[in-house]
């Protein structure tokens, strides 16, 4: 069992990503955008429903 939180993973996330060349963060950057959008998007649409 792990005692890090939803942001401290996505911080050492981000700290992994910054080690990396130029276009391999661009595209992790991405990944992360586009997770973080489903994650708004899914509450948004719960809250408009629930």
């Amino acid at each position: 069992m792990s005692d890090e939180s939803p942001a401290d993973g996505l911080m050492s996330r981000l700290s992994l990503i910054e080690d990396q060349a130029l276009e391999s963060r661009a595209a992790a950057f991405t990944q992360i955008h586009d997770e973080l959008q489903q994650q708004l998007d899914g509450k948004d649409a719960f809250s408009r429903n629930g």
